[in-house]
């Protein structure tokens, strides 16, 4: 839910590959061996944000249904609304993967998202494939029964959109219109979920999210790094 905290964890996780790289072993690919440093530091490491906001499925379900409006009153501006449609969008979907225990949302980002097979994801969590397989399983029904009951992204049905949760979500300010976390207008992730023709909706709604572009900083600061350590 914080970009300020994937970008931390972006710094510590290349520090760490890059001063490990010498641990790195050929049993298994270059990019499977990154991803288990990422993991595990993201699995262990203390005070993130996000856990602030986490619930349980009963929890969000009842956050889901409260504050929907047909009327935008926030703003009858269309590049403004664009924007705000999205930031809900992200913000909602990132907030339902909380609703999922920290190893059974590492292995549905894995399995569903970034479609690691049950060996690598089960060998990026030190976990056997067949167990990866049952956490993934149980993983991708838990979010898909949810979004197929409430968000209308997934199921047309579902009273929810986007837009209707934008005066509630301003109002108990977990949007800010003027410091927008995740919106880009160039690149808005609910239309291209309309173009992912071969997936389900509710694995289109995930994989649809762009990635987000990193600072500037961050990349100078991991420059130094580099050139410090050849």
């Amino acid at each position: 839910l914080f970009p300020t905290d994937a970008q931390d964890a972006t710094q510590e996780i290349l520090i760490k590959v890059i001063t490990h790289l010498s641990s790195f072993k050929s049993n298994s690919s270059f990019t499977t061996w990154v991803y288990k440093i990422s993991s595990n530091y993201l699995l262990t490491v203390k005070g993130k944000k996000s856990k602030e906001f986490a619930m349980n499925f009963q929890e969000y379900t009842q956050f889901v249904e409260q504050g929907i409006s047909d009327v935008v009153s926030y703003t009858q501006n269309l590049g403004e609304l664009s924007l705000l449609e999205e930031e809900v969008k992200v913000s909602c979907t990132h907030g339902l993967l909380l609703c999922l225990n920290e190893i059974s949302r590492m292995v549905y980002i894995l399995g569903e998202i970034l479609e690691f097979n049950s060996i690598e994801g089960g060998m990026i969590l030190g976990m056997t494939p067949e167990n990866f397989r049952k956490q993934l399983s149980r993983s991708r029904k838990k979010i898909r029964n949810f979004l197929q009951k409430k968000c209308g992204l997934a199921n047309p049905n579902n009273p929810c959109r986007c837009t209707k949760k934008i005066d509630y979500l301003i109002e108990n300010r977990l949007v800010d219109p003027n410091n927008l976390r995740f919106a880009n207008f160039s690149n808005r992730s609910i239309d291209l979920i309309q173009t992912i023709e071969t997936l389900e909706q509710s694995v289109a709604i995930f994989r649809s999210t762009a990635n987000f572009k990193t600072p500037n900083s961050l990349i100078q600061k991991i420059q130094k790094l580099i050139n410090l350590t050849t």
